[in-house]
């Protein structure tokens, strides 16, 4: 099978890269003939010399870094040599035998690269990452008053609120790009297949994607070494792991840990940096780690936070403190609720409530209680079929035959493991 896969970066920046190199190799590795086509550099060192695996870097900017900030904007919305890339390495393969995977666009290729294989009708299929399918600045999120988005998009009221974290200005250059994304690049009206990870995210969806749409469910292999389960009742500090944003909900965990009297710590980055340490001057703020370093850090929590204001698509953070015995704490509207099993394997709480929060952090404090549900989130974690690898590969595979035997029924069978 050749599978083209969709990257802005050929490098990890970020969850939706993460799975999508990581998907690249396993493919490979298995013998499909992978194609990684990249908005931008540098071309990771894992991907180098992987047999039947070939990386196309477009371009050297994304639009966030590009010094030409006037090319920056055009090539936002469509970059024409996105499409004439991923044009001619279509050019050269079989479409009955051939999946397009789309996992990033907006940063550095643009739609211009989906279309290319819609004009050459190829099969697409897409994982829903964020919410850019659908909404301008890909969150359902009002930054403004930091509370989810119940606006359609690009209706009148849509279009006359200042909803963005840079400008008002920037929002309606998104709404530009999702205009150009939709009308031109045919991004969702012309895609028939999306790959998910949790069920709220095509609740969220699905009244802005295609009436005839296919939904398939592919779990994100989520790498956590096997070992025994945190001693979370020996600690008393509650963690926090990734980006320090506003929408993430950082300042609001730092203020209820504050009021509630418990330690708390940091691990991560971002523009709230400083409003969460103004919210609790006792946080301990470690900034960014390296992944070793990151989770030594989680097992020494007695329960990860994860108190994200907008609804989210997973929350792997949430799995990886699973397979390491550390309950979670979790909104109630958030799709990390579906990695938590509440008052088993960890806690929801009313979203964005900081009363709500602390009570939930005050029935962790039991360490009894703490470690009862770490046990229970590793073995439910640890239960088969588990989150390997080896099984999102599998269910790539499946996904793929299943799109292309519906576009062509005849042809001859793939051989899928």
């Amino acid at each position: 099978m050749n599978v083209v896969l969709l990257s802005d970066t050929a490098s990890v920046n970020g969850g939706a890269a993460k799975v999508a190199l990581d998907g690249a190799r396993a493919l490979a590795k298995a013998g499909h003939q992978v194609s990684l086509i990249c908005g931008v550099g540098p071309i990771a060192p894992e991907l180098r010399n992987q047999p039947n695996l070939t990386v196309h870097c477009v371009g050297h900017f994304d639009i966030v870094d590009d010094p030409n900030r006037l090319r920056a904007i055009g090539k936002g919305w469509w970059n024409p040599q996105s499409r004439k890339d991923v044009g001619e390495v279509l050019d050269t393969l079989d479409r009955q035998n051939t999946i397009v995977h789309v996992h990033s666009w907006t940063k550095a290729l643009s739609s211009s690269a989906v279309r290319a294989a819609v004009d050459r009708d190829f099969q697409i299929v897409f994982t829903i990452h964020d919410f850019l399918l659908a909404c301008p600045t890909g969150t359902f999120f009002l930054q403004d008053t930091l509370e989810k988005c119940t606006l359609r998009p690009l209706s009148a009221a849509c279009l006359c609120r200042d909803c963005d974290v840079r400008s008002y200005q920037h929002k309606l250059w998104r709404v530009g790009r999702r205009v150009v994304q939709d009308q031109f690049g045919y991004i969702p009206s012309g895609i028939k297949n999306f790959i998910y990870s949790s069920q709220l995210a095509i609740d969220v969806l699905r009244p802005y994607l295609p009436k005839d749409a296919n939904f398939h469910s592919v779990p994100n292999a989520i790498e956590v070494d096997r070992n025994e389960p945190a001693d979370v009742a020996e600690s008393e500090t509650f963690v926090y792991l990734g980006r320090l944003e506003q929408e993430k909900g950082s300042v609001l965990f730092a203020r209820a840990a504050a009021a509630e009297g418990v330690r708390c710590r940091f691990i991560g980055e971002g523009s709230a940096r400083e409003a969460v340490a103004r919210a609790n001057p006792q946080a301990i703020l470690s900034g960014w780690m390296n992944h070793r370093d990151g989770v030594n850090g989680l097992r020494e929590a007695r329960a990860l936070v994860f108190p994200s204001l907008w609804y989210e698509t997973l929350g792997l953070v949430v799995l990886e403190a699973a397979g390491n015995g550390v309950p979670s704490i979790v909104p109630d509207t958030s799709a990390a609720r579906e990695s938590v099993v509440d008052g088993v394997t960890g806690l929801y709480f009313r979203s964005g409530d900081q009363a709500d929060l602390q009570a939930k952090m005050a029935i962790l404090r039991d360490p009894e209680v703490a470690a009862r549900m770490g046990q229970a989130a590793y073995k439910k974690f640890w239960a088969p079929p588990g989150w390997g690898m080896e099984l999102h590969r599998e269910r790539l595979e499946n996904t793929y035959a299943q799109i292309l035997a519906a576009k062509y029924p005849v042809a001859e069978p793939m051989n899928v493991r």
